[in-house]
């Protein structure tokens, strides 16, 4: 996957700016896909550039002009042609889960501090993902909106993100404890 597909799949059913997609990548899009501001925009103008997507002014009182973007017929004739596309097998790539590897050659109390840093940071972005999963649901139950909404993709992305976030905070917490319970 590249981040182009990515940007595609955030403007599928809306129009958004350049900073907007930045909080979108920072927060709920980053259990997939993270990528620095800079190369958001240099994508964006790369999108543009290509007629995937197209972007104009919009014009704020009090605060400066913004920019927003939405696909185009052809980003989503491209969106289409990546969603038909074979998958490739996803790992993990953790530089935690490497040092986890190698707890005989670590401090066994730093990699404990750093198991439960990131225990607690996966606790809070699963409690971010579950908010921002609830504001989707609109006060409808998971059934009712995964049978009515338009557009499912952000939820079940979301959902996918909330899970994976409690899943490795309750490793990480795991692994934590193992680590501290030999030093006793």
């Amino acid at each position: 996957m590249a981040l182009r597909h990515a940007l595609l799949a955030a403007l599928l059913d809306r129009e958004l700016s350049g900073y907007q997609l930045t909080k979108l990548f920072d927060l709920g899009v980053s259990s997939f896909w993270h990528a620095a501001a800079q190369q958001l925009y240099v994508e964006l103008a790369k999108l543009e550039a290509d007629g995937l997507l197209t972007g104009h002014e919009v014009v704020q009182q009090g605060r400066p002009n913004k920019r927003v973007f939405r696909l185009t017929d052809t980003g989503l004739e491209e969106l289409t042609r990546f969603t038909l596309s074979t998958n490739k097998p996803t790992s993990i790539r953790d530089d935690l889960l490497v040092k986890a590897y190698a707890a005989a050659a670590a401090d066994p109390v730093k990699l404990a501090e750093q198991l439960e840093q990131r225990s607690a940071q996966s606790r809070a972005k699963a409690e971010y993902l579950a908010e921002q999963l609830a504001k989707l649901l609109g006060g409808r139950s998971e059934h009712e909106y995964l049978t009515t909404a338009d557009n499912i993709g952000p939820y079940l992305a979301g959902m996918r993100g909330r899970m994976y976030e409690e899943e490795q905070a309750n490793w990480c917490a795991w692994a934590a404890a193992a680590l501290r319970g030999r030093m006793t």
